[in-house]
C-alpha cells in the first residue's frame, strides 16, 4: 500500500482510536476483510455479515500480525489498537475515498448490465502493455468490494481499472464517489436487477449516476450500439466517446468468428484500420475490444500496444470459458445471466460446428415481467438444436423454446448423459445462485 497511517485512517472515517498512542502514526501494510489474508501490520475490517461476524476474529488477527482492527464495538482486553466506529462498512467507504485521493493516476471505472468483467479484463490487458495496472479481482465490484480493490493500489500502480456493479438506485453514486474515475465506461443497458430498478430506463438512470463523480477533465466512453447510451449528448460539458460494432467513432468491420480459433476483426478509429485477433468466442467481445481501444487511445497507447493487449486477453472464472473434453465442447458461462447476456451467449454458441445444445437456467431479479422475459429468451433459443431448461422460472423458457424442462438441477443432472452426445457443443448459463458449475462438472465426465 501507499503510506497510510492509523491516524489518517481514523480521521478519514471519523473513528475513535483506542490503544497505544505510539502506534497512531504507524502505516498499515494492507487493509483486509478476510482474516485469512492478514499479514504483519495489516488493518483488519471487522464486518458483521449475514453468517459470520468479523468481530469474532479480531483476536486471531492480532495474533497473526494485524496492527489494528476497525470495529463497531470495543475489543475486550485488547493488546493492540482498534478504531471504533458506528458502522464498519460505512467507515470502510470513507477510508477508501481518502486512500484513493492519495493517487494522481488515471482510474477507469466500468459498469453496464452485461460485459462488465470481460470489458474490465480487456481494458486491463490493453493498458498493461504500457502501464503497471491494478484491477478488480474476482467479484469485488460492490460497495465493499470496490474499497478492497482501491486498497490494492500501491506506489507502483500507474493505472487502476475498477469494475462497479449495482442492483439499486444510489449505489453507483456511492461507489463512484469512492472511485472518482478519470475515465468512465458503460457497456450495455439491459434487463437486469429489475426488481429494484423497474425497467431499462431505471437501469440507465442508476448506471449513469457515475457521471456526477467523473473527475474534472475526464472522459466518458459509451456503447453507441445501445439505444439508451447513444442518446447521451454530454457529461460535464463534454461529449462522450462512442464505440460500437455499428455506431460510434470506434467501429468494427470484417468480423470473422471461427469458434475455437477466436475472432478476427478490423477496428476502425482515428482514420485508421487496426486488424486484431481476439482470443474469445462471442461477437460481443468485438465491442469489448473497441471499448479497450478507446480507453487505450485516451491514455496514450500506440496502435501496436492496443493490438498486443487485445491479443493477450484471457477469460476469467466461469465467463465464456471454452472447455474441450475430447468428446464435447462446453461453453462454461454460468457466472451470471440476464436476457441480454443469455442471447449473446446463444449467438456465440452458433459460431461452432457440431450439434448446438443450450442448458439454460433461471435468470433472477427480473421483476414483475420475469416469466415473459424467460419466454422471450426461450423463443430466441429456438435456433439451438436442443434447449434444456432448468428451474422454476425456466418452465416459461422451455415453453418458448419447445425445449426439455426440469424443475430442479438434480433432475437435470441425472438425465444429462442421455441428452448430450459426442461432438456436441454445450452452452451452460444461468444466474449465479443456480450454481450451474455443478452441471459443467457433470458434463466434463461424459
Amino acid at each position: 500500500m501507499k503510506h497510510f497511517t492509523l491516524k489518517e485512517i481514523a480521521k478519514a472515517c471519523g473513528g475513535t482510536y483506542v490503544g497505544d498512542k505510539n502506534l497512531i502514526d504507524a502505516p498499515v501494510s494492507s487493509i483486509e476483510r478476510d482474516s485469512r489474508n492478514i499479514k504483519k501490520n495489516s488493518l483488519f475490517l471487522a464486518i458483521k455479515g449475514a453468517r459470520v461476524d468479523g468481530h469474532d476474529f479480531i483476536k486471531k488477527c492480532y495474533e497473526n500480525g494485524a496492527i489494528c482492527a476497525l470495529c463497531e464495538k470495543p475489543v475486550k482486553n485488547a493488546d493492540k489498537p482498534y478504531i471504533l466506529v458506528d458502522n464498519t462498512l460505512e467507515a470502510v467507504k470513507k477510508i477508501a475515498k481518502a486512500y484513493r485521493l492519495l493517487f494522481d493516476i488515471p482510474i477507469v471505472g466500468i459498469s453496464g448490465s452485461v460485459g462488465k468483467t470481460s470489458t474490465k479484463e480487456m481494458i486491463a490487458s490493453v493498458l498493461s502493455q504500457k502501464y503497471n495496472v491494478c484491477k478488480t479481482s474476482g467479484n469485488l465490484n460492490n460497495e465493499l468490494g470496490v474499497p478492497l480493490t482501491l486498497f490494492g493500489m500501491n506506489d507502483e500502480t500507474e493505472v487502476a481499472v475498477v469494475e462497479m456493479g449495482i442492483s439499486d438506485f444510489g449505489e453507483m453514486s456511492r461507489i463512484s464517489k469512492m472511485v472518482q474515475p478519470t475515465v468512465e465506461v458503460i457497456t450495455v443497458i439491459g434487463d437486469c436487477h429489475l426488481e429494484n430498478l423497474g425497467d431499462r430506463d431505471g437501469v440507465f438512470k442508476a448506471k449513469t449516476e457515475m457521471f456526477e463523480n467523473l473527475r474534472d477533465g475526464g472522459v466518458v466512453i459509451l456503447n453507441g450500439d445501445d439505444d439508451k447510451l447513444s442518446k447521451v449528448k454530454e457529461v460535464k460539458g463534454k461529449p462522450p466517446v462512442f464505440y460500437g460494432i455499428n455506431n460510434g467513432s470506434y467501429k468494427a468491420e470484417n468480423i470473422k468468428i471461427s469458434g475455437v480459433s477466436g475472432i478476427e476483426a478490423d477496428l476502425i478509429f482515428g482514420g485508421k484500420r487496426l486488424s486484431v485477433t481476439i482470443p474469445a468466442i462471442g461477437e460481443y467481445m468485438v465491442s469489448n475490444a473497441l471499448a479497450a481501444a478507446a480507453v487505450g487511445v485516451s491514455l496514450g497507447l500506440t496502435d501496436d500496444e492496443i493490438k498486443a493487449g487485445i491479443s493477450a486477453y484471457k477469460t476469467v472464472g466461469s465467463r465464456a470459458d471454452l472447455i474441450d473434453t475430447g468428446k464435447i465442447k462446453i461453453i462454461n458461462d454460468c457466472y451470471n445471466a440476464n436476457p441480454v447476456s443469455v442471447k449473446a451467449s446463444i449467438d456465440a454458441l452458433m459460431n461452432f460446428d457440431g450439434r448446438k445444445v443450450a442448458v439454460l437456467g433461471d435468470m433472477k431479479e427480473l421483476g414483475e415481467n420475469e416469466l415473459a422475459l424467460h419466454f422471450e429468451v426461450g423463443e430466441y433459443a429456438k435456433k439451438c438444436d436442443k434447449v434444456i431448461a432448468v428451474g422454476p422460472l425456466s418452465k416459461e423458457l422451455a415453453n418458448g423454446a419447445n425445449g426439455i424442462y426440469f424443475e430442479t438441477k438434480e433432475q437435470a443432472l441425472k438425465e444429462l448423459s442421455s441428452l448430450v452426445t459426442d461432438g456436441d457443443v454445450v452452452l451452460v448459463k444461468a444466474s449465479r445462485s443456480m450454481k450451474f458449475e455443478e452441471i459443467v462438472e457433470e458434463l466434463k465426465k461424459l
